[in-house]
């Protein structure tokens, strides 16, 4: 079986590029020229030098020695959590920051759900000397309110989204229209394996860092560079794409991504895409995505920003029809006793949206010769206000 992309954009029957007529040169210049960027020898010496330099890779893979008592079983955290800006997020920015030079855009557009996204197109933005706009929904706007402030103290305009629920989705919406109407200057950072082709595979290619460290990273750890199993949370996927991406190909090594079931998958105010959606098409790629008997989509909801997203990467959607990932679901409730369960036995506060595949654990039969990776793809200060209210300190 073959997970990577093809030459027309598709994983199996997922994916390709479903766009309006006036956003096809924007595309197209991206698809005929990305693929020669990333492997020209000045681009990946720049991208491996600030990955190294500012963003402070690689990232650490810890050993959570109270975590693997209470489970029984080997856990290890892969500290996206301790990079430049706070999440993995950062690599893709790097990544796409400097694919925006070498296409000579002067103006940067980027969505943004939780805010690290946003935070870590403005932060790149701020180190290239380039114009940075940010949509985000009006209501994460208010409910991740010190990474607006990040943003607009980076230089960013933050405009935010009216629309729909005021959250990801019409965040991604507002994105798109505005670069419709400016073609020839802009480069639109998208920042999960969303979108048209080219982007989910040059999202996934740019976080694609995260298991070829945890490879050798476990190898001299451990002597062996195959984890039984790798788990991080699934909103449109980027930081699980990038913690799949080195063991797709091994079969032995399971991959599970955990979605945001929100308040419960048997009521709406869920976010669990591949639990609960069907084939469709959102944001210009075909995938899963949470819609009505009508095809229109049903407003997703999460505790968390970042994982409050209708639809899912295509190459997420390829691994579940697939079989070859596996993906479970966590409840609000669920991913809050994990973080504080991390937070009491590792001093590490991790993002809501992490503690969701820190949820898986309660979920897996773990056997005490088991290797678990958690991706922790944030830390949890955005989300302090959240934590504060639900334990009452």
């Amino acid at each position: 079986m073959n997970y990577q992309v093809n030459d027309k954009g598709y994983y199996g029957e997922f994916g390709g590029a479903f766009i309006p007529e006036m956003m096809y040169p924007n595309i197209e210049e991206l698809r005929r020229e990305y693929m020669s960027i990333i492997h020209s020898y000045d681009f990946r010496q720049e991208f491996i030098s600030l990955l190294k330099h500012y963003v402070g890779r690689p990232s650490p893979l810890y050993f959570a020695k109270r975590m693997s008592e209470h489970y029984q079983s080997n856990v290890f955290l892969k500290r996206e959590d301790l990079n430049h800006t706070g999440s993995h997020k950062i690599n893709n920015t790097i990544g796409q920051i400097l694919l925006a030079k070498h296409l000579k855009k002067k103006r940067i557009i980027a969505e943004t759900g939780a805010g690290q996204h946003g935070v870590a197109t403005a932060t790149v933005c701020a180190l290239m000397g380039v114009q940075c706009v940010v949509y985000m929904g009006a209501l994460d706007v208010k409910r991740q309110a010190p990474n607006v402030k990040k943003m607009r103290m980076l230089g960013a305009e933050v405009i935010p989204a009216l629309s729909g629920n005021q959250t990801l989705k019409d965040a991604t919406n507002e994105a798109m229209r505005d670069w419709i109407n400016n073609p020839v200057d802009t480069h639109y950072i998208i920042g999960s394996v969303v979108g048209p082709h080219p982007y989910p595979d040059m999202v996934a290619r740019f976080q694609s860092v995260i298991s070829e460290e945890i490879r050798w990273q476990l190898d001299e750890q451990l002597g062996r560079e195959l984890p039984t199993r790798v788990i991080a949370c699934v909103g449109g996927g980027s930081n699980a794409a990038g913690a799949f991406y080195h063991f797709l190909e091994d079969e032995a090594v399971e991959l599970i991504g955990v979605e945001a079931a929100g308040k419960g998958i048997s009521t709406p105010d869920t976010a669990a895409t591949l639990t609960l959606g069907t084939p469709g098409v959102l944001h210009s790629s075909h995938s899963y995505l949470m819609q009505n008997e009508d095809g229109q989509i049903t407003e997703p909801y999460s505790i968390s920003a970042g994982l409050d997203y209708p639809g899912i990467g295509p190459l997420h959607a390829h691994l579940f029809k697939t079989g070859r990932g596996k993906y479970l679901w966590a409840t609000d409730e669920e991913v809050l006793q994990s973080a504080l369960l991390l937070t009491r036995k590792e001093g590490i506060i991790p993002a809501l949206e992490s503690a969701h595949a820190l949820a898986a654990l309660e979920k897996i039969k773990l056997q005490p010769e088991d290797v678990n990776i958690i991706n922790l793809s944030g830390r949890g200060d955005k989300d302090m206000e959240t934590y504060l209210d639900y334990f009452g300190y």
